[in-house]
This record gives C-alpha cells, structure tokens and sequence, in this order.
C-alpha cells in the first residue's frame, strides 16, 4: 500500500525518497526480472522515486533518517507502531526534527488498539474485513479477491489522505499524523452498500446489497462469446423486454420496478442469460447502444495492455530503462489539463541515489564515504533518471 501511494504521488510530481535497508524491500524480488533487485513489480512500483539504502537498526543510520526528515514535507511508513518506535519513525520523535512534518502511517489495524502489533498482509486484512465472506453470501465458499485489493484501496486512502494533510498545512503551518489502517479501511469500504437494511435501527430490511450478492450475477455468454449486460433504470428493461419479444414482463410486478427486480434477482438474471446466449455479442452491443443500456464486451486482463481503448487513453506506457531495457508501466488514469503526471525517474535500482540525497541534505564527501564504508549506508551507481523529454504518464513513448 504505501509503494503504491508514493508511485502515485511520485506520478504526480512529488519527490519521493525511497528509503530502504540495504538489502532492500522485499518487492524487488518478487516475480519475473532480469537483474536481481528489479522485478517487475519493483520497476512498476518504484517508477518516480529515489532510492536511499540505509541501514535503520545502526544509531548512525538513525541520525541519517533524521536529516532527511529535518527537510521533508511528509513521511510515509508502513511499519508497525513497535518497529516505529525502535526507529525514531513515532510522530514524537519526528516533530522534534520537523515541527511541520505530516506523518503518515499506515499498517494493518488501527494504532492504539490491543492488536496494532499483529502482522497481516492483503488475505489477512480481506478475511478480517468482512470481504471474503461476500462470496460465501454470493452463494460460493470464502475466498479472496484475486488481486490485492487491500492494499491498493488503502493506498489510494493515503494519498487523499496525506495531500488532506499537506493542504491543512499549507493553509494553516500546521502538520498532523495521520494514520490509514488497512482493516479500518477495508470495513468502511465494504459497509457503503451493503450496510443496506441494517443502516437503520432497528434494521429495515436485509444486510447486504442484494444484486451484487447475487448467485448467478456474472457476465453472460452469447451465441459466439461473452458479454456484460446491465439494463438498470425502468426503461432500460422496458427495451430490453421488448427486445427479447417478451414486452409483458414490463408490467410484470417482479420485474415492472426496481424494488420488485431486487426482490427477484436470480430469476431476473437466469432471464438475462437465457436471452443473451440467442444472440451474438456483436448483436447486443448494437442493440444496447441505441437504447443507451450499458454494456461491454468482456476483456480478458492479459489482453488490456494491448486491447485499443487502453493504448489510446495510453494507460500502459512503454519505456527504455538503462539497466532493464524496454519494460511498460501502469499509468495514472487521472487526466489533469495543467499538471499531467509524469515518467521523469525510471525504478532506480537499489541505492542507486544515496550519494545525491545525502549530500542535499547537508552531509560532506567524506561523510558519505564514511557512512557507505561502514555498511551503515549503501549505494549503487548512478541515478535512473529518464534523460529523454519527460514523457507525460498516459502516452507511450
């Protein structure tokens, strides 16, 4: 979660300052890459950022970290309340450095409860927050999200979250500690609908939203393939009704309103798929863009990087890193008509800044040299700066 809001905000040109221990974080070596260190999760990652490899568990180390928040606007950690303290990362120790830091943590539960300690990674935080259990009430087993969807949604907390932070500050010089708990998220985020009947007290009617806790809520295959079919408003089904030569359903009280259609829902959906399998996709699309009913085709994921709506909104951008070659990289879907993101720093490999960001921060030749010799801080060549024009984050280069 928190290498995704710093790509994020990395993207939208912040100067993000990855520090690392010096045998970096354990993304690097994650999945298919072509040098050790540089997955492609870390290149995907780390695009934006420098990186500082500094050993935290040494005082010197320690003091390091020190300056580089004497000079920083925000501090994101995902470590856990006991590894902050050991490390000098508390909201105490950093104000006393910098009175205007924004400090921002984020780590599985709350901090301040009796379990802010415990360790979980996404599947942990998915069971703890109620999300594994929808597929039970889909009529399924227990079962994760097949993607980490915890870890993404509170990254995405973070960012509106800091940049709340950042603004406060910037109209008042105060900073703040804000702290993102992935389960606290994950609970909100999944009450919004389906807190339903049970918003009232006592309840008014079931907990849970009833059409996407539906059984057979899936896309439906057609005569030649699959597509996804979402008649919603009243006359959407009206339409549609007629467009399957069954116009009486219309007026049919299962399916005439949209309390009766969430009250029948499986029978609704066995309808839709019956009727779809009669056509071709091609067929329903037509259809469904003149009666203005939402529709799509379904799109494999591993086709997307290539599929045309995507390479024309340019959501997955091609670029040349010096050591890695060509590689793609997840783009910012935000649009801004100003300030677009960017690919002005490719993934650096691990340490790859540490001489600059040290020596920006006040410390001499002779002290870096100090600090690398004693394994206290490592560094590995250059920059991975992108030397060509900066290419705005959503264009392929």
């Amino acid at each position: 979660m928190g290498p995704y809001a710093a790509a994020i905000l990395g993207d939208l040109g912040a100067d993000v300052i990855k520090v690392e221990e010096p045998a970096g974080d354990m993304a690097r070596g994650i999945g298919p890459r072509r040098h050790p260190g540089m997955s492609g999760l870390a290149l995907n990652l780390n695009r934006n950022k420098r990186s500082v490899a500094v050993n935290l568990k040494a005082p010197e180390g320690r003091a390091v970290l020190a300056d580089l928040v004497r000079g920083a606007d925000a501090v994101l950690t995902n470590l856990r309340p006991a590894s902050r303290e050991r490390l000098g990362l508390t909201y105490e120790q950093l104000v006393a450095v910098n009175p205007g830091v924004v400090l921002c943590t984020a780590q599985a539960f709350r901090t301040g409860s009796d379990v802010e300690n415990l360790a979980a990674y996404d599947d942990i935080v998915q069971a703890r927050s109620g999300l594994t259990s929808l597929y039970q009430r889909a009529g399924g087993e227990q079962g994760y999200a097949p993607f980490v969807v915890a870890d993404k949604v509170c990254g995405l907390t973070i960012v509106y979250s800091l940049l709340a932070a950042l603004l406060h500050r910037q109209r008042t010089g105060e900073g703040q500690w804000v702290d993102v708990p992935m389960v606290d998220t994950m609970v909100a985020f999944n009450l919004v609908e389906h807190l339903n009947g049970h918003t009232f007290e006592p309840p008014e009617g079931r907990f849970g939203w009833a059409r996407v806790l539906t059984a057979n809520r899936r896309p439906q295959r057609t005569a030649d393939g699959w597509v996804c079919l979402l008649p919603y408003s009243d006359r959407n089904w009206r339409d549609f009704f007629d467009y399957i030569g069954r116009s009486e359903l219309g007026d049919d009280p299962r399916f005439g309103s949209i309390d009766g259609r969430h009250a029948n829902m499986v029978e609704l959906l066995d309808l839709v798929a019956e009727a779809a399998a009669g056509r071709t996709t091609a067929e329903w699309l037509e259809f469904c863009a003149r009666a203005s009913i939402p529709a799509t085709p379904v799109v494999d994921l591993e086709d997307l990087p290539d599929d045309p709506y995507v390479r024309e909104g340019g959501l997955v951008t091609t670029a040349s890193h010096p050591s890695e070659g060509r590689y793609r990289t997840v783009s910012t879907p935000a649009r801004f008509s100003r300030t677009p993101g960017r690919l002005r720093r490719h993934a650096p490999r691990l340490g790859a800044d540490t001489r600059e960001v040290l020596a920006e921060a006040g410390h001499t030749v002779e002290r870096i040299d100090s600090l690398l010799a004693t394994g206290v801080a490592y560094a590995d060549g250059p920059p991975e700066l992108c030397l060509d024009e900066p290419a705005p984050i959503g264009v392929s280069r």
